[in-house]
């Protein structure tokens, strides 16, 4: 059951993280965002992109060495 909520949760802020992502990039989000067209928030969206997918690689792990 942790290896579905870890999954779950990573699903979730790898969402987060391309939604910032992409608010950086001026592509999504409404033009009074402090986040959109910020070249910061391109980089804090990949970050957390990335930490999304490591939490979904972990719950994936996780749920594998149970089976074992």
């Amino acid at each position: 059951m942790a290896s579905i909520a870890l999954i779950v949760c990573g699903a979730i802020v790898s969402i987060f993280g391309m939604i910032f992502h992409l608010q950086g990039h001026s592509v999504v989000g409404p033009t009074t965002s402090f986040m959109y067209s910020n070249p910061d928030w391109i980089d804090y969206g990949l970050w957390i992109l990335l930490s999304g997918v490591t939490i979904i690689l972990s719950g994936i792990a996780i749920r594998f060495l149970k089976k074992a």
